[in-house]
């Protein structure tokens, strides 16, 4: 009799530390789909904001035509972007024809003073911080989870649950490398 409970309660321990780890997995994964989620918001309304950007731009200044095309096809880009490392890449495209659009910007003083404009490029880089801010969430998370996965006794759990490692949000090549200041 006594062997019996012993068994019993080792086998009980055990189902309870693998339902343990498994219920651990799927809320570090839920945390990492949250952090994707609010990264999502952020660059929805950064993308809802460009095209007023771009229409206060072009009444300004209309023959900026390639600058301003250029910030939209960088925009459908992005929009379109699946999974974090092509997101990322899509999200430096845009970053980038936005800077040329407010290079553009510098050129017209009327553009510059306008509040319209003043206000669309203060909720911009307001809506870049909150950007950043997601996407240090989201990597958090997915260091979490990552470590939960891969350590022991969740990684047996998440290999025969098919818990599978998640991407990082990085700056795709050059955009990490040390910035270059020069006078």
């Amino acid at each position: 009799m006594i062997p019996m409970l012993v068994v019993l309660a080792v086998v009980a321990v055990l189902v309870a530390t693998l339902v343990s780890a498994y219920n651990r997995l799927v809320r570090a994964r839920n945390a990492v789909d949250n952090a994707w989620a609010q990264i999502d918001v952020q660059l929805r309304r950064r993308y809802d904001l460009i095209p007023n950007l771009v229409e206060t731009v072009k009444g300004y200044a209309a023959h900026e035509r390639a600058t301003l095309e250029a910030v939209v096809t960088a925009r459908s880009q992005a929009i379109g972007a699946r999974g974090p490392e092509e997101r990322a890449a899509a999200e430096n495209m845009l970053s980038g024809a936005l800077k040329s659009l407010f290079a553009v910007a510098e050129a017209y003083p009327d553009l510059k003073a306008s509040a319209g404009f003043a206000e669309l490029q203060e909720e911009l880089a307001a809506t870049e911080n909150r950007i950043a801010y997601s996407r240090q969430y989201y990597n958090d998370a997915v260091l979490t989870y990552n470590n939960a996965i891969q350590t022991v006794p969740a990684n047996l759990v998440a290999g025969m649950t098919g818990f599978t490692a998640r991407e990082y949000f990085q700056a795709p090549g050059e955009e990490r490398g040390p910035v270059q200041v020069g006078f």
